[in-house]
């Protein structure tokens, strides 16, 4: 079994509950309380400058040129398609510009942005990969449910389309695959260190959605 099966296994409890959140499957339903997805974005929108700065230290961080352009293809649809989608989606809620940029913020959005600077800080590929991971796979599981009805609602029906489908799960193998040949020459104490990254990033996106519903 591979490292990154190994460590998904490993938190399968919190990892699950993540997939088969309450805010998953209402947004799957379109019936997301609209305050409650407010909040979620408002947050979310948080995380953006952090994941794309911690994405660009993976690019730097990477260790050989096919991984690095890869990383830095996915760098470039960051900056463009998904940043479109949350200034669209701010816009349709009329969230205010101090709520935009600097909104109160929830201890998991605080605890994401804590764990993403370090990732980017410290300069090690194989912690930021596993960031990245947890992030891109763990939406994938929940966004990819080809016998699902599609949301009536369009900004959900956006957001689920955004991490799913070919393209999408191409990344999330990519990452897998360049994750476990990172961590493939690690000693036990380093693989235990990324190993908790990885566990820290699962949990904060269980708390994450449970921030979003409490919200309402």
């Amino acid at each position: 079994m591979s490292f990154s099966a190994r460590l998904r296994e490993h938190n399968a409890s919190t990892w699950d509950a993540a997939v088969g959140h309450r805010f998953v499957t209402e947004l799957w339903l379109g019936t997301v309380d609209p305050a409650a997805l407010q909040a979620y974005f408002v947050q979310d929108n948080q995380f953006f400058d952090a994941f794309v700065a911690m994405l660009g230290a993976t690019v730097a961080g990477a260790d050989r040129p096919g991984p690095r352009i890869a990383l830095a293809r996915q760098l470039g649809l960051l900056a463009g398609p998904e940043n479109d989608f949350f200034a669209r989606v701010l816009d349709a809620f009329d969230v205010p510009l101090p709520d935009r940029s600097d909104p109160e913020l929830v201890p998991a959005t605080r605890g994401f942005l804590d764990l993403m600077h370090h990732a980017r800080t410290s300069g090690d590929y194989a912690t930021c990969l596993a960031v990245l991971l947890v992030a891109e796979w763990l939406y994938l599981d929940w966004a990819d449910r080809p016998d699902a009805e599609p949301p009536a609602d369009a900004i959900a029906l956006e957001w689920i389309d955004l991490h799913r489908g070919p393209a999408f799960a191409a990344w999330v193998q990519f990452l897998r695959t360049e994750f476990d040949r990172a961590t493939a020459a690690l000693d036990d104490p380093e693989q235990e260190r990324v190993a908790a990254v990885f566990a820290r990033a699962v949990t904060l996106e269980l708390e994450f959605f449970d921030a979003a519903c409490a919200a309402v």
